[in-house]
């Protein structure tokens, strides 16, 4: 790792990492030490007792939206298609955009498909999946449901996962948004990770919490 900034290392100088926290006092102690001139990220990294095997992957809707608009692309036909613009998706189509997206266009944030495209959908997995991009049934984006699948993204739904060391992040709130909103966000999402614990495992799930802000340090919170 690089040598770090002279700002950073004066927020860090604050920061006591064996040190925890509640969940109140590390979101105000993130706001505080933020020092970006842009409105930084809060992230929380929860750092699981994953055995070989063992996976956590599944999405979430925050209580307090924030961040920017969603551009949702929807691949369906018939009538799930005016289903599709009725909820508000960006972007409808089916052959037609597969073709677009073979010639480089890529002007959206997540894309829906009704399982009957896949099919034709997965012909684009060299290009949507390095981008994570592609419909999955594990994040409710391959479903005939478009109606709940689309308003559900444009209120915020996030995606989170767990990475190969057994971490899972997920940006909870922005430096500049209400203390209150952004620990509620922070709360929601360490349950909803704490209710995916798999039924084989054994002792401490989470073992540890960490909350941060974009270019600041991270903050060790108390969990129960």
């Amino acid at each position: 790792m690089g040598v770090r900034g002279k700002k950073y290392r004066q927020a860090a100088e604050a920061f006591d990492r064996t040190e925890q926290l509640s969940l109140d006092e590390a979101v105000e102690k993130v706001k505080q030490a933020a020092f970006a001139k842009f409105d930084e990220t809060v992230e929380v990294s929860i750092k699981l007792d994953l055995k070989k095997g063992q996976s956590i992957r599944d999405t979430m809707v925050p209580p307090h939206q924030f961040g920017k608009d969603t551009k949702i692309l929807v691949f369906a036909k018939g009538d799930k298609a005016e289903e599709a613009r009725d909820a508000g998706a960006a972007y409808v189509g089916d052959t037609d955009l597969i073709e677009k997206i073979k010639d480089g266009w890529l002007d959206f944030d997540v894309a829906v498909a009704t399982p009957d495209m896949m099919k034709d959908v997965g012909k684009l997995g060299p290009i949507l999946g390095r981008r994570g991009l592609m419909p999955n049934p594990k994040t409710q984006t391959v479903t005939f449901d478009i109606k709940a699948a689309v308003e559900e993204l444009k209120k915020g739904r996030l995606e989170f996962r767990a990475d190969k060391t057994g971490v899972v992040h997920l940006p909870v709130g922005k430096v500049s948004m209400d203390g209150e909103k952004i620990r509620e966000n922070a709360s929601v999402f360490i349950g909803e990770v704490q209710r995916r614990k798999p039924a084989d495992a054994k002792g401490d799930f989470i073992r540890s919490v960490f909350i941060a802000s974009t270019m600041g340090p991270g903050c060790r919170v108390a969990f129960s």
